[in-house]
């Protein structure tokens, strides 16, 4: 095997024996081989639209199956070898309706026409581990090139994961999913560098467009999120513990449980669950439980009660546990049972998760209290003349926008390291689980303000953008970087690349990112990336901040 798409990759180099992250090399190699899969769909659909001038409907198939290839999302062989046996279905009527169609609209051998789409091929009669230990990331020998195609394949699977979350929603753009076809297909192909940085670029915006898209298929459903005390302790109910970022997941969840004696708490992602008014009207919702995804080994033994996994991010699951783990959606670890997906739109069935509660002992409170969040655009932009006025006052400084992802490294206590450092006239944006070092601090407030406003989970980092853009406005400011704000980007795995690529789309500059910089990224792509966007590494806290508060 050979991955780096996440933080913790082995020496910041790549993983080769297994992942840090806890997958097996064969799983490593069969996620490279549904990558691949999804190339070759990708270049039949680009056939037909290209000749055809119509699409295939796999958007939703890509979209879903780059998910299921992210850091801690799927670690369950057979259901990856099944999403490659969907892909070669779908690429199959792809390829043969467009040999179909296509001679009998040119009346010309479809040999002719074939292209590049020929050597992508792969059989459901293969070896599919035999054949995935030879289509991995390193099968492209440039090292620049090799940097270049990942990059927007990572971005490409963080965008896939929104995408989808939408979807479940029933909202959709096609634009998204004709941009997986095309992406993915110019990664087999020897392009430019400037075409190749084109489409990394183009992955910004589009992760743009799928954000906007994933929130407004969020507050549509369930409202806009609110100031909220989400309380941290626990009540004398058995209970069940729901992780990951689905929030369809959570309300059907709710729904399932209620007036059956058992309580729901949120984990990790799952906390803003709590700041959206659709779900608070259920008072078995009790708050949030434990911490970041990488505590979760430890959390889940002293919670319980059965557990609910809805996306990634799921480490290697405890013996002591497994028996009340369940996951569903696109993650899925072996030998844990799986909930199936809805059917003729009908809801999940979670009855499974509600009668083992009944059985389990209430969880063990590992803290108590209540931190606060739900500052998503909508309410802090109901708050901007408080804002705006806090500023112009001096009694706000700076803005830190600390999002992003939370991990196991030792390095990362650097985020509470700034936090802590910041002066008491600077306030945190965040979103994402890197809140979790540093949501329970006592930093205070300002003038009413706290000093840590959480907009939500890592998809909801579109909404500091949107506060940024509306702040820029506001203060009459031609560049967006003339505002009295800077990021410290904490990231782990590909949303977050996604959400670093729409940052640089939308103009965002001097962005510091750690605590380390991608592996994937060649010494020649990092140094693009810092000459033409300011990018750079975080460094020690205090002089970090020091040099943040004088706008570096």
């Amino acid at each position: 095997m050979f991955c780096y798409q996440c933080q913790e990759t082995a020496k910041n180099s790549g993983c080769t024996m297994a992942g840090v992250c806890g997958k097996k090399d064969d799983t490593a190699n069969i996620q490279d081989l549904l990558i691949y899969t999804l190339k070759g769909i990708s270049l039949w659909s680009e056939l037909a639209k290209k000749h055809l001038g119509k699409g295939d409907g796999a958007g939703d198939f890509i979209a879903k199956s780059l998910f299921a290839t992210i850091t801690n999302a799927n670690f369950d062989n057979s259901r990856i070898i099944g999403l490659i046996k969907e892909g070669l279905a779908k690429r199959a009527s792809i390829s043969e309706s467009f040999k179909s169609e296509f001679e009998k609209k040119y009346g010309k051998a479809f040999s002719e026409k074939m292209g590049d789409a020929a050597v992508w091929l792969l059989a459901d009669d293969d070896d599919f581990y035999v054949k995935a230990a030879s289509v991995g990331v390193l099968s492209t020998e440039n090292e620049d090139v090799r940097s270049l195609r990942e990059l927007l394949v990572y971005g490409l699977k963080g965008i896939g994961a929104y995408a989808h979350h939408a979807a479940v929603l029933g909202y959709d753009d096609p634009a998204i999913y004709d941009f997986f076809v095309e992406a993915l297909a110019s990664t087999t192909k020897d392009l430019s560098v400037d075409e190749m940085v084109g489409y990394v670029l183009k992955a910004g915006e589009m992760a743009v467009t799928t954000m906007a898209l994933l929130d407004k298929a969020n507050t549509a459903t369930y409202g806009h999120p609110e100031i909220t005390h989400v309380n941290i302790g626990v009540r004398e109910n058995p209970g069940i513990l729901i992780s990951g970022h689905d929030l369809k997941d959570m309300a059907e969840l709710l729904e399932q449980t209620k007036g059956t004696g058992v309580d729901v708490y949120t984990h990790s992602e799952m906390l803003p669950a709590n700041y959206y008014p659709m779900f608070k009207k259920y008072d078995h919702f009790v708050g949030n439980y434990g911490n970041a995804w990488w505590k979760q080994a430890v959390e889940f033994e002293s919670f319980n009660g059965p557990i609910l996994m809805t996306t990634n991010c799921i480490v290697p699951v405890k013996d002591s546990y497994k028996d009340r783990i369940f996951t569903t959606g696109m993650a899925g670890y072996p030998g844990v049972e799986h909930i199936p997906d809805r059917e003729d739109g009908k809801r999940k069935d979670f009855s499974k998760l509600v009668e083992l509660a009944k059985k389990c002992d209430a969880p063990r409170e590992i803290e108590h209290g209540e931190i606060v969040g739900g500052f998503a655009h909508n309410q802090v932009l109901a708050l901007a003349d408080k804002v705006v006025a806090a500023v112009k006052s001096g009694a706000v400084k700076r803005f830190i926008v600390m999002a992003g992802c939370d991990g196991r490294q030792k390095s990362r206590e650097y985020f509470t390291g700034v936090a802590e450092a910041l002066p008491e006239d600077t306030v945190i944006l965040t979103a994402g689980c890197a809140k979790y070092r540093y949501n329970k601090l006592k930093l205070g407030d300002i003038g009413g303000i706290p000093r840590v406003l959480d907009a939500g989970q890592c998809n909801d980092s579109y909404s500091l953008a949107v506060i940024a853009l509306k702040l820029k406005d506001v203060f009459g400011l031609e560049d967006i970087n003339d505002l009295p704000l800077s990021f410290d980007v904490a990231w782990y795995e590909q949303k977050a690349v996604a959400v670093l690529l729409a940052l640089l789309h939308l103009g965002f500059k001097g962005i510091r990112l750690g605590p380390t910089l991608p592996a994937f990224l060649s010494p020649t792509v990092a140094g693009v990336l810092i000459e033409k966007f300011n990018i750079k590494p975080t460094g020690d806290a205090g002089d970090d901040v020091s040099a943040m508060m004088s706008g570096n």
